[in-house]
């Protein structure tokens, strides 16, 4: 007797039961053991940060990434499918602040380095048990019980080889310059990072009257920021564009651009007066040098006392004519460009802005968030005659994609990946890569490499992978790429894991903990001058942590070299687009560092899951959809179902419950009805198919058809597959289900219910 199947639609009860099943018949590790000495095809698990809950996004991620692997599996290959978690970094922090109701850098410090960072090591385990439940439910298998740690000490020493691989080939460099900066959490930002937290802002900029030394007339200059003015060094034109001088209706004498002058000046006018008459013409460059009296005293003060030349016109290609005045003002402490032309005309570095980001005790907004100094520096410009206008203007900003905190441009001393030097080898290592969609990797990320800037890699926190660079007074730099390393140049490295053992009631292991702030007390002996060299205060950028899981999964180059190299690159990994100048960038990256090469052969980009209007999901707008509600309403394999079928994967999908229900009916439900049909006569009759076996010849046309239909589903979904065509898979056994109920069924109903065991009944 066939087991009796119940006609209704409750998957997920009968899911239950086989992720029972499979736990307690250990199926997948026995998938695994049956596939040992089978060929390799290599998966790469994207780390998860524990310490958040999943997202209906997660379960998308899941499910590609559990059905390409289980697909090669089933084709005879071993593929290792070993979990991992992300677990450094500022949301970790974030969450650890919140939870001690800390607020920033100084009162961390005052908390205690130390048991700030047991707490961040505790808090990142908080939804361990929530991730692993969801991974199971959704039918995700991978390796849980033996996951690489991003936080592990071996985890770390892997990476601190790499970081001492790249200073070798003298690719890590310590630099003054502009960085994106977050001056809540006190710390760099990468250029992929910055990418990742852009917002379209309304602002309001301001067009500024400066005083031309010797003449009643003035230089109308254009900013964005105003909080930087009282940061002015200089003023910058387009060296070939043609400027006038002009006498104005507002009774000023200006020069700027002759292309804007009717687009500034021009509501000045009326019928009867001119908005305004040009006196004289110039090219920019004969502006250049041209001094004008500093906006605010400090600059001036400051400029004296560095004794360097300020005030004066410079010329730069940089200037464009499509907003402003063509006169743009120059702070050399907070902009790309402006650091530039400081260091090209030697002018002086004015930075009245500190490390919270707020305007300076020099400055008449001393303790002032830059922002929050805007609407104040517009107000005392006017008042004092010297704001021509303060137009509004919107654009796209940066904001910190961790704490949500505006970004400035900001000088600072950092540490750096001079990725610009390898740039040749990520666009050619790029291209060997199969993008899914290609349009991805030619495009957006294509185009991200072509104009690539070195890595930001230094975050001045304290839960992260410590960066591994001592320092000497005397100058000396060494980078440390080993414990045995640190312990043979070491004099007190034994010391140090005595005291830390003794604080936290612990059994010294012989080794000291590469956190932070255990390793910041280990001195090594100058190998220039003997003296003691102490390591640097920073730790490194997350994304260097996970961009590294290729290898530090494994502790390579220490241990199971032999494992590494049999698995790298590997064959598929996939994530949501948003990971393209994320994990997908710094796997490349360190990949093309370290062995040239990428790190990867295969990527299906996923697209993001929006509401059912195609709306971004957010618990602000009571829009987001809980994934374990999810599963239990409609079960997993459904969801799967809807993911593999409502469009292509690197699209947007738009989840709506009743479009999971329609494809589980069409689909599933149909299958099902079609099986437990079967089921239903097969019992009443007693039949036991393994007792009989197939006579080709004897068969009718309808059975051939189907065998045929069988065979042609099989033949398209294997190659789909293996070209990761995700949906025309689908499509393929969604049209066989189809044809085999509506059709096959339909038309054979009779056949089942002869009385007797025909041959034709039983065919």
């Amino acid at each position: 007797m066939y087991q009796k199947v119940d006609t209704n639609l409750n998957f997920v009860d009968r899911e239950k039961q086989v992720e029972k099943f499979w736990k307690e018949n250990h199926i997948f590790e026995k998938s695994m053991e049956d596939r040992k000495d089978d060929p390799t095809y290599m998966f790469y698990d994207g780390p998860p940060t524990a310490n958040g809950k999943p997202h209906i996004g997660h379960v998308l991620t899941r499910v590609i990434k559990d059905m390409i692997p289980r697909y090669r599996t089933m084709k005879g290959y071993m593929v290792p499918r070993k979990a991992g978690w992300d677990t450094h970094g500022l949301p970790v922090e974030l969450e650890v602040e919140k939870k001690l109701g800390l607020d920033g850098k100084e009162q961390i410090e005052e908390y205690g380095m130390e048991p700030f960072i047991q707490q961040c090591k505790e808090s990142v385990w908080k939804y361990k048990g929530m991730w692993e439940d969801f991974s199971s439910t959704v039918g995700f298998w991978a390796d849980m019980e033996n996951p690489y740690v991003t936080y592990h000490d071996d985890y770390i020493e892997s990476e601190w080889w790499a970081l001492k691989e790249i200073w070798n080939k003298k690719l890590l460099y310590k630099g003054f310059k502009i960085v994106p900066y977050c001056p809540r959490c006190g710390t760099p930002l990468s250029a992929q990072e910055v990418s990742q937290g852009y917002k379209t802002v309304k602002e309001r900029s301001a067009i500024v009257r400066f005083k031309v030394v010797g003449e009643d007339a003035y230089f109308l200059a254009w900013t964005t920021t105003p909080w930087t003015l009282p940061s002015n060094v200089a003023l910058c034109v387009n060296p070939t564009e043609v400027y006038c001088k002009v006498k104005a209706a507002d009774g000023y004498t200006y020069y700027m651009a002759e292309a804007l002058l009717d687009k500034v000046l021009g509501k000045l006018g009326s019928e009867e007066t001119p908005a305004y008459e040009v006196l004289e013409k110039y090219v920019g460059k004969d502006l250049e040098y041209k001094e004008y009296e500093p906006l605010f005293a400090c600059a001036g003060e400051a400029a004296a006392k560095q004794k360097k030349k300020a005030h004066f016109v410079t010329a730069d290609n940089y200037v464009t004519m499509s907003d402003g005045t063509g006169i743009v003002h120059i702070a050399p402490a907070f902009g790309e460009d402006d650091s530039r032309i400081g260091r090209n005309y030697e002018l002086p570095f004015v930075q009245f802005v500190d490390g919270k980001g707020d305007l300076t005790a020099e400055t008449p907004y001393a303790g002032k968030f830059v922002k929050d100094a805007d609407p104040l520096v517009l107000k005392d410009l006017d008042a004092e005659g010297k704001l021509f206008d303060a137009p509004k203007f919107e654009h796209d900003y940066p904001f910190c994609w961790r704490c949500d905190t505006p970004l400035i441009y900001y000088a600072r001393e950092s540490w750096f990946i001079k990725m610009t030097a390898v740039k040749d080898d990520l666009v050619r290592n790029n291209k060997t890569i199969n993008w899914i969609p290609a349009s991805i990797g030619e495009g957006r990320f294509g185009n991200w490499l072509e104009n690539i800037q070195d890595w930001g890699v230094s975050r001045n926190r304290y839960w992260g992978t410590p960066l591994n660079i001592w320092e000497c007074e005397c100058g000396c730099q060494h980078a440390i790429g080993s414990q045995a390393e640190l312990k043979s140049m070491s004099p007190n490295y034994t010391d140090v894991v005595k005291k830390y053992a003794k604080e936290m009631d612990q059994e010294a292991n012989g080794e000291v903990e590469l956190h932070r702030p255990f390793i910041d007390d280990v001195t090594i002996t100058c190998p220039k001058c003997g003296k003691q060299m102490h390591r640097v205060p920073e730790v490194i950028d997350c994304w260097f942590d996970s961009g590294s899981m290729p290898f530090a999964q494994h502790h390579y180059p220490f241990e199971n070299k032999e494992i590494f190299e049999k698995q790298f690159p590997a064959q598929f990994i996939s994530e949501a687009v948003d990971q393209t100048r994320g994990w997908f960038y710094s796997l490349l990256a360190i990949s093309t560092l370290l062995f040239n090469k990428a790190p990867y052969e295969n990527v299906i980009v996923l697209g993001l899951v929006q509401d059912e209007n195609g709306q971004k999901m957010s618990k602000s707008k009571g829009n987001a959809v809980d994934p374990f509600d999810a599963l239990q309403t409609y079960g997993a394999d459904a969801i799967r179902w809807y993911f593999y079928t409502s469009s292509a994967p690197w699209l947007p999908s738009r989840f709506a419950g009743k479009t999971v229900v329609e494809g589980q009916r069409k689909f599933m439900g149909t299958l099902w009805n079609t099986y437990a049909f079967f089921v239903l006569y097969a019992n009443i009759d007693n039949f036991d198919a393994t007792k009989y076996s197939l006579e080709y010849d004897k068969l009718a046309v309808m059975d051939k058809w189907l065998l045929s239909r069988l065979e042609s589903t099989v033949k398209a979904v294997d190659d789909n597959l293996a070209n990761y065509r995700i949906p025309e898979a689908a499509k393929a056994l969604q049209s066989f289900v189809d044809d085999m109920s509506n059709w096959y069924v339909r038309r054979s109903r009779e056949r089942f219910w002869a009385k007797g065991m025909e041959q034709d009944k039983i065919n």
